[in-house]
């Protein structure tokens, strides 16, 4: 999950008195702390116009970074920083990514130390999700499935296929699917995402009794990015995808350029290959 290369905006060692630590003193009395923030964003345009509404006005964001801090406490410097990157990901027009380092000098620890530090990196990722149903009310599904995911924190529905309906896959003996994709710009780690999935197909009613067997609801992850992962539990990009004309057939009409990390192939290249 590389931060694709954005322009930058620094933001180095902004000072900021606030009330974090896990000491209830630390809580009480305060202390300095250090932010320093890379803004990843696009430059090009405010670099023709000269105009700042077309960049990110960084003393709002150093402002915000200072309000935020001083006005809520947190026990960790890493959920200060985290919780931190998400606000501004989630309230900064044309924030892409951004690298957050929250040093605390002189940090209690009964020794000579002039700083502790913790630094992370957060952008937006666009996942690719395929959407299915051959139970009850199948547009009602795939609907409710699409607004869960926008309802999301740190999601954003960006495009929506028409929904196909199509034959079975694997086992014939059950009635037609109603399948479609979509497209999600998320703040999640893919593990964080699939987790939502298994939430969402839960809530409608899914059970996981026979593999390729009916069900109210099936979200599988397609794409994250040019991500390529496999684990016990997820294998990202889908690893039958490429074969799938139920999946590539939606996905091409919102995605038809997008590139499989591993084969090399665009969307519409597979579906007309397996055509």
């Amino acid at each position: 999950m590389s931060q694709r290369k954005f322009d930058q905006i620094e933001i180095e060692d902004l000072e900021v008195f606030a009330n974090h630590g896990v000491f209830p003193e630390e809580n009480t009395l305060g202390q300095k702390f250090l932010i320093s923030a890379v803004l990843y964003t696009e430059t090009r345009r405010a670099g023709r116009t000269d105009d700042l509404t077309d960049s990110i006005h960084y003393g709002r964001v150093s402002a915000f970074i200072e309000s935020y801090l001083r006005n809520n406490t947190f026990r960790l410097l890493e959920r200060a920083a985290e919780s931190l990157a998400e606000e501004l990901l989630l309230t900064v027009p044309g924030l892409s990514g951004i690298r957050l380092k929250i040093k605390k000098p002189w940090a209690p620890i009964g020794l000579p130390l002039k700083t502790v530090s913790v630094e992370i990196e957060r952008q937006w990722h666009t996942a690719y999700i395929a959407l299915g149903s051959n139970m009850g009310d199948r547009t009602k599904y795939l609907t409710d499935a699409v607004e869960a995911l926008g309802g999301i924190r740190g999601c954003t529905v960006k495009k929506v296929s028409g929904f196909l309906e199509t034959p079975p896959y694997g086992v014939a003996d059950q009635d037609d699917f109603l399948n479609g994709c979509l497209e999600l710009e998320t703040l999640l780690y893919p593990e964080e995402l699939l987790e939502q999935l298994h939430r969402i197909e839960k809530d409608a009613g899914r059970e996981r009794k026979k593999r390729w067997g009916p069900r109210t609801l099936d979200l599988d992850i397609i794409f994250y990015d040019d991500l390529v992962c496999q684990s016990k539990d997820l294998c990202i990009p889908h690893v039958d995808m490429h074969r799938r004309k139920f999946v590539l057939e939606p996905l091409c009409e919102i995605a038809p350029y997008k590139r499989h990390p591993v084969y090399g192939k665009t969307v519409a290249e597979m579906l007309e290959n397996l055509d």
